[in-house]
């Protein structure tokens, strides 16, 4: 099939949702279909790239930084998206367009759909969806109601990577059919049979919901034979650095800044970390946590979210906004070193069994081939 994507984040910016749409863009083309990709240009990025078969199409925005993107950013890509993707369809007959997140791009792809009739499907990835981040976008979503509910009434069908955030989308709308499909990840990104070291690794765009701050506080009084790397930015960061100034603990603690998910560093730091803390209050399904299963780590993470599906039963989980809690399970983990590399041998087995790429791309191709043919089948 030829292939409209749309996504304003798309590796080297963005977080995870720009690491799902790599990996699947380019089992995309592996398998055989054609994809333009249209996303936000950023500094001195080409504005045309072949990337692994992938046409990527980057649009002049007002984006600063790698990591954070806001509203007004947002409409800047819009406005700037619109007349490329309206060259793109008057160039190509793609046989449907896959939108990543409702805001901004599936505006963009309802208004395209009006004027030149292509099909889209959006994936959800969290933020996107009334509810699941109230402390950034509460006012934004409410202003932006109607035509949420408009944006996703276009669509053929929407897709949640977990049953949570299916399940706020359906209190929003309750008339609209999602169909969940997880992440998917590279199973030959890191190397699990490297020998890991006393390192607790945190990875993270860093706002307050994602609780690095429960974790700091957990840390403080604690005597521990680990190193702490902390890698991420965001509007968080400067607070977690007071945080971290505050504590007492033995535990040596490194901030890194924003890396490069290619970067050699940033490979190495999951491929030697024994335990991957992730205690965010709210998610959909992350990918650093399937990184961390890939590259064999042991996690701790939040009970009741989009994390506990990703792990299930291979993780240690704690409730949301509890530094008691995830004190216990780095004792625990400290205690029990046999525990610790068990739990890594488990999410492995996990991730590489039921998230690799092959197998996730073949489930969005069969939703594909749904709408599609019911696109004719209207035609006759």
């Amino acid at each position: 099939m030829r292939i409209l994507t749309m996504c304003y984040e798309y590796p080297p910016i963005g977080g995870g949702g720009a690491k799902v749409v790599e990996g699947l863009t380019r089992e995309l083309v592996n398998q055989g279909h054609e994809i333009d990709l249209v996303t936000m240009a950023f500094r001195d990025l080409p504005r045309f790239e072949d990337i692994d078969g992938v046409h990527v199409h980057r649009v002049p925005c007002l984006r600063a930084s790698e990591s954070v993107c806001h509203p007004y950013e947002m409409v800047s890509y819009i406005f700037a998206a619109l007349p490329v993707v309206r060259r793109l369809t008057r160039q190509k007959r793609y046989d449907i367009n896959h939108t990543h997140f409702i805001f901004p791009d599936a505006l963009i792809s309802d208004i395209t759909e009006r004027v030149s009739g292509l099909p889209y499907i959006v994936t959800a990835h969290g933020s996107d969806v009334p509810g699941y981040n109230p402390n950034r976008f509460k006012i934004l979503h409410r202003f932006l109601g109607p035509i949420w509910k408009e944006v996703v009434n276009g669509a053929e069908e929407i897709v949640s990577p977990s049953r949570t955030l299916s399940t706020l989308i359906a209190q929003q709308k309750p008339s609209t059919p999602v169909t969940v499909i997880p992440n998917g990840i590279n199973i030959k990104a890191y190397d699990h049979s490297k020998k890991q070291q006393d390192r607790i690794l945190v990875v993270t765009r860093f706002f307050e919901r994602k609780g690095i701050q429960y974790f700091l506080s957990a840390l403080d009084g604690m005597r521990i034979p680990f190193v702490v790397d902390i890698v991420g930015d965001g509007p968080y960061l400067p607070r977690l650095k007071e945080i971290a100034g505050s504590i007492d603990t033995s535990a040596e603690i490194t901030f890194h800044g924003w890396m490069d998910n290619k970067a050699d560093r940033f490979r190495e730091l999951f491929e030697t970390a024994s335990i991957f803390v992730f205690p965010s209050e709210a998610e959909n399904f992350p990918m650093v946590l399937l990184e961390a299963m890939m590259a064999g780590c042991a996690i701790i993470t939040t009970e009741g979210t989009g994390c506990q599906e990703v792990v299930e039963e291979t993780a240690l989980l704690v409730p949301p906004r509890n530094p008691g809690a995830i004190g216990s399970a780095l004792e625990l983990l400290d205690d029990q070193p046999e525990l610790c590399r068990n739990l890594g041998h488990k999410a492995h087995a996990r991730v590489e069994g039921e998230f690799s790429w092959p197998v996730v791309a073949k489930r969005y191709i069969s939703v594909y081939e749904r709408v599609v043919r019911a696109g004719k089948s209207e035609e006759i």
